[in-house]
């Protein structure tokens, strides 16, 4: 889910690939210095240095030939200099001995610590996969396109979420934001999800999918304790795109405005009356309200939770996707998705604050084009 930054990763992958030779650089170092400068002069913290970087970054077998080597190399240039018969030479070359059996300790202690997070990984992008499966690429004239990039580094999944659900209605969509981290934003995208899912099927009417979303949530919070029974709640963009018609239906729950890109020109969707986030409809008396926008051949529907507005340069500029977007068009949505991050990672410097959702829905010229016709059975086709 997650794009690298452009660049970050090939400066990585060179600085490990010359890193391995950093052992060899600090014994062959500590040995020219040792042997070219005064006899009371001592490169001890080199050969130290040697194993305990070859554990951080190597082998274990690495690491044991870094620790031979220093303990040889020391060890001859105290003899060399008549060392190895006063307590001094012997109390040094102890001591990078045993640095160095430390040394393969602390490789072995990494190398498990290492097994346990690779272990991690893997449960959280089963996680992932169950709570946010990839939607499909088309739906009959509609491709589609999602990204996920959390601002916790190695984290897979956490407080927003996305939905796509071809249904008897149209194609439905769903990005929303939980608030709050941990596992209780995760058990909330869970419960949005699934009843998503559901709604979005059954309910004839958009606002009967948020109504529904709105009870779960409440119930959702209800199970809380303290603050999180107050403030539990979710920001959520609801789109409905009917199979025929140039139009699309929105119901905006607190969430950032969607944008719609054709021809290089890009609009913020903005809803009609302002609403409360979902799970906090108790608090008002406004009814949910449908906006109706122009969905024309060729547009796309960009749906985004607020990680992207909120993107911050050095200064302290937020980013500003109508501008960034602005005269630009893409071949389809997973070329706008790319680029979208590019330009956050380029304007961020590759350091994002909050996790990033986005969603992107573009109507192909045809009612054939981006994919195969609509399935028979509604609804056969989720995310």
């Amino acid at each position: 889910m997650r794009a690298p930054i452009a660049g970050h990763g090939a400066v990585w992958s060179w600085c490990l690939r010359h890193l391995r030779w950093l052992p060899v650089l600090l014994l062959a170092g500590g040995a020219f210095l040792d042997y070219h400068t005064a006899p009371h002069f001592s490169a001890e913290a080199l050969y130290t240095a040697a194993p305990m970087t070859a554990a951080a970054l190597l082998s274990l077998r690495a690491t044991i030939l870094a620790g031979i080597g220093a303990c040889v190399t020391d060890f001859a240039l105290l003899t060399h200099f008549g060392f190895m018969d006063d307590s001094g030479g012997r109390s040094e070359l102890a001591a990078v001995m045993t640095v160095s059996v430390f040394a393969i300790l602390v490789n072995r202690l990494m190398y498990y610590s290492d097994v346990r997070l690779q272990s991690a990984r893997k449960v959280a992008l089963a996680v992932q996969s169950a709570v946010l499966p990839e939607p499909p690429a088309s739906i009959g004239p509609f491709r589609i396109a999602v990204r996920y990039q959390a601002a916790v580094k190695d984290a897979q999944i956490g407080g927003d979420l996305y939905g796509v659900q071809d249904t008897p209605h149209g194609v439905r969509c769903l990005v929303g934001d939980v608030r709050g981290k941990g596992m209780d934003a995760v058990k909330a995208v869970d419960v949005a999800l699934g009843v998503f899912r559901e709604a979005a099927d059954d309910e004839p009417a958009l606002v009967g999918v948020a109504a529904r979303l709105e009870r779960a949530l409440r119930r959702e919070a209800d199970r809380r304790a303290g603050l999180e029974r107050i403030e539990g709640f979710v920001t959520g963009a609801l789109a409905e795109i009917p199979h025929s018609g140039d139009e699309l239906r929105l119901v905006n729950r607190g969430h950032p405005a969607p944008l719609l890109l054709h021809g290089g020109r890009v609009r913020r969707a903005e809803p009609s009356e302002p609403a409360l986030p979902l799970g906090l409809a108790g608090l008002g008396s406004g009814e949910d309200r449908i906006d109706t926008v122009p969905f024309p051949p060729g547009s796309t529907l960009l749906l985004y939770t607020d990680g992207l507005t909120e993107a911050r340069d050095r200064a302290g500029v937020f980013y500003d996707p109508v501008a960034g977007l602005t005269g630009r068009e893409f071949p389809g949505p997973d070329a706008l998705l790319d680029a979208l991050l590019t330009d956050v990672g380029r304007h961020t410097g590759g350091c994002i604050t909050d996790d990033m959702a986005l969603l992107a829905v573009t109507r192909g010229d045809g009612p054939g084009e981006g994919g195969s016709e609509r399935p028979d059975r509604p609804g056969g086709t989720t995310a």
